[in-house]
């Protein structure tokens, strides 16, 4: 291969002579680090940026920055003219201090502490989400005048990734709700809602967008002036399975909100998969391959990373990453994958055996592609004592 990697385990610096192959993956299969790694190049997120605005059109992208923190990731979205979603007051603070002016932020959240709701109105932001009457009330109180969207409670979704009951209100509190806001000197400006993350394909949007739909017009009627639409994430990566190119997809919900909902004057998307998953691989090792007993059909193979250390989203077996090995040309074998903790809930897939090289050994390289998002920023703690999850630039 015409590339080189220098670098060192524990530091985040690289020099890479550019090759025909794509650096991220260039790099993951040269690099050595001697703990679990995830690389990262933001030119791939940018990439997929633009590709998301492109469909989106004049929609504004807020990345949901709890997807991946890293503020190389944060720089290149910026620089592209991205805006942000924000989870807490930590994530405000890391935007601002990056250069996010505060009208290009969000406080999305419904669950907020009141101190972190001053903090965000003090420093300028304006736009809270809220779903409950004393979500409302700590709003006003700490945020006076502050514009307001509602959260939606969203249900039966096709979504690999479901993100119902948690978050949001039942569609009969919506316009209650709106009414709470502007008695109490809000401004209840329009709607939210959360089709579910890794959503395959944007025709999976349409039974949701009927129901915000409902919502939305009713509201209207009812004498509230909505001019924002915040249409969530969703938007999906390569897992393997098919789904839709990004601008594609963008501008296929488009088509199915624009139906739904004619001419709204503010539209937001709020991507995080869509725009980091494919951002960055992992790099790890694998530390042992054993079967239970003789006559047992499948072999168990143990990572030096699982679900406490930055692959969470393998719970339920929901999120199915891809793999690259040294030895990948030979012949493959059904294995249950597993982390290394001494807890029995650290398998990662056994419902459905993955396909890996039979002689796969303790010592190979472990290659997880497409772990751009939701795995550095679930790996925090050191379970166990196994290391969080670095994180290497390139």
């Amino acid at each position: 291969m015409n590339a080189y990697v220098t670098g060192f385990p524990g530091t985040n610096e690289f020099s890479f002579a550019p090759a025909d192959e794509r650096r991220l993956d260039a790099v993951c299969r040269i690099a050595r680090f001697d703990r679990p790694t995830l690389v990262l190049d933001p030119a791939i997120a940018a990439d997929a940026y633009r590709a998301l605005k492109s469909g989106l059109g004049a929609a504004h992208v807020h990345y949901a920055v709890k997807a991946n923190p890293e503020p190389a990731i944060l720089r290149a979205l910026l620089a592209e003219g991205c805006r942000f979603d924000a989870a807490s007051r930590g994530e405000i603070e890391l935007c601002l201090g990056l250069g996010a002016r505060p009208d290009q932020i969000s406080f999305g959240n419904t669950v907020k502490r009141a101190s972190d709701i001053a903090f965000a109105h003090a420093a300028g932001v304006d736009l809270f989400a809220a779903d409950a009457e004393d979500e409302i009330a700590k709003i006003a109180a700490h945020a006076p005048g502050a514009q307001v969207y509602i959260r939606l409670l969203v249900e039966a979704t096709e979504a690999d990734w479901p993100l119902s009951r948690k978050f949001g209100c039942a569609p009969e509190k919506a316009i209650p709700l709106m009414a709470r806001a502007r008695a109490l000197g809000l401004r209840p400006v329009g709607l939210s809602f959360h089709v579910g993350s890794q959503t395959r394909r944007a025709s999976m949007w349409a039974p949701t967008l009927d129901r915000v739909a409902a919502v939305w017009h009713a509201a209207r009627e009812a004498g509230f002036d909505l001019d924002l639409l915040n249409i969530g994430g969703g938007f999906p990566a390569d897992y393997g399975d098919p789904v839709e190119a990004p601008a594609v997809y963008a501008a296929g919900v488009m088509d199915l909100v624009r139906a739904r909902f004619g001419a709204v004057p503010r539209v937001m998307a709020e991507p995080g998969r869509g725009l980091v998953a494919e951002a960055g691989m992992i790099v790890a090792e694998v530390l042992l391959v054993s079967r239970k007993s003789d006559d047992d059909l499948h072999r168990w193979v143990y990572l030096d990373i699982g679900k406490f250390s930055g692959l969470a989203e393998t719970m339920d077996e929901a999120i199915r990453y891809r793999f690259v090995t040294d030895r990948d040309a030979e012949a493959t074998g059904p294995c249950i994958l597993a982390g290394p903790s001494c807890d029995s809930a650290d398998v990662l897939y056994e419902k459905r055996p993955v396909q890996l090289p039979l002689g796969l050994a303790a010592g190979d390289r472990f290659v997880i592609r497409t772990a751009g998002a939701y795995t550095s920023s679930y790996s925090s703690v050191g379970f166990n004592g196994f290391p969080p999850l670095d994180v290497v630039v390139i």
